[in-house]
Parts: C-alpha cells; sequence; structure tokens
C-alpha cells in the first residue's frame, strides 16, 4: 500500500495505480485495448496473471503484448515469436510476445548493456570474481550457481532444487 501512495503522489492525475488481483485484472481486461504484460521476478519464472479462459471476456481485437515472454511469459497463451513473425490471434485476441524484445535495436541495446556492466567488469578484473562479490552486493546479487550448487533462491524454487546460502559456498 505504501507503494501505491507513492505511485499515486507522483505519477499524473490519469494515471491510477491498483494492487493487482485476478478480481482487478478480470476488470479491466472487459474494456482494455491494450494489456502490457511486464511483470518480472528475477530468476523466476512469471506468473500466468491472465488464463486462456480470460481471452473470453476481451473485445475482439484487444492487443495483449507479453514483455515477461523472456521468463516464461504473464499469459497463459503466450508463446514466444521473433521480431520476423512477431504476432499471432488466438480466440480473436492478437498477441505480441517478442522473446528478446532488445534485439530489435542490437547496437543501442548493447551500448546500454555495456554502460552498466562495464563498472563491475572493472571491480571483477581488479579483484577477481570471489573478492569482488564479497566486496560488491550488487555482483553478489548475480551469482546463480557456484561450482555446481544453486546460490539463489529463486532458480532453486523454480526448478525445485535444493538451494545453498551465497555464504556458504562463497569461501
Amino acid at each position: 500500500m505504501d507503494r501505491l501512495r507513492y505511485l499515486s503522489e507522483i505519477l499524473p492525475p490519469n494515471v491510477t495505480p491498483l494492487y493487482s488481483s485476478e478480481d482487478t485484472i478480470r476488470g479491466l481486461i472487459k474494456t482494455a485495448d491494450l494489456i502490457i504484460g511486464a511483470i518480472l521476478i528475477p530468476g523466476a519464472k512469471a506468473p500466468k496473471l491472465i488464463t486462456k479462459e480470460m481471452l473470453g471476456e476481451m473485445t475482439k481485437g484487444t492487443v495483449l503484448v507479453d514483455v515477461a515472454v523472456d521468463q516464461g511469459g504473464c499469459f497463459e497463451t503466450c508463446v514466444p515469436t521473433t521480431h520476423e513473425n512477431p504476432t499471432f490471434i488466438e480466440d480473436g485476441i492478437l498477441h505480441y510476445c517478442v522473446a528478446n524484445i532488445p534485439g530489435a535495436v542490437p547496437i543501442t541495446s548493447t551500448q546500454a548493456l555495456n554502460n552498466v556492466t562495464l563498472p563491475y567488469a572493472r571491480v571483477i578484473a581488479a579483484k577477481g570474481w570471489k573478492k569482488a562479490c564479497k566486496a560488491n552486493e550488487g555482483l553478489a546479487k548475480g551469482l546463480n550457481i557456484i561450482n555446481g550448487q544453486i546460490v539463489y533462491e529463486p532458480i532453486a524454487n523454480a526448478f525445485n532444487l535444493p538451494h545453498q546460502m551465497l555464504e556458504t559456498v562463497l569461501v
């Protein structure tokens, strides 16, 4: 609720932040022309927020854009598409589920990625990966597997595998 209040204060008056729930989604999809699913749970599969059954509640021609496609999609009917063949229609609803959307602008997206990763690369080069991860929480958060042991809990949970605490493995 604190986050919703904050968003209400900073967003323009024509934007109404709402708590995401199945009831809220079901109410809004009936009149929406465009729905953008952009949920991200780092290291985990995206939950299915719109089911195939819900398509029947939408106006034919509604457009679904699933930005969460790289994490499995947040629409049950999501099937990864490409830039060459980006859309498909299911039950009268247009789906856009392009995987790796930044690939449409490879030079710009690579430059942006380089800008945010270069500082981390410099720290790793200067200290080695283990010392760099011990000294830099941001780097440590990027570790998923060390010596075959999963140290990132959402990955372990997504695949129903055991999880090891990072501190016990990063020695």
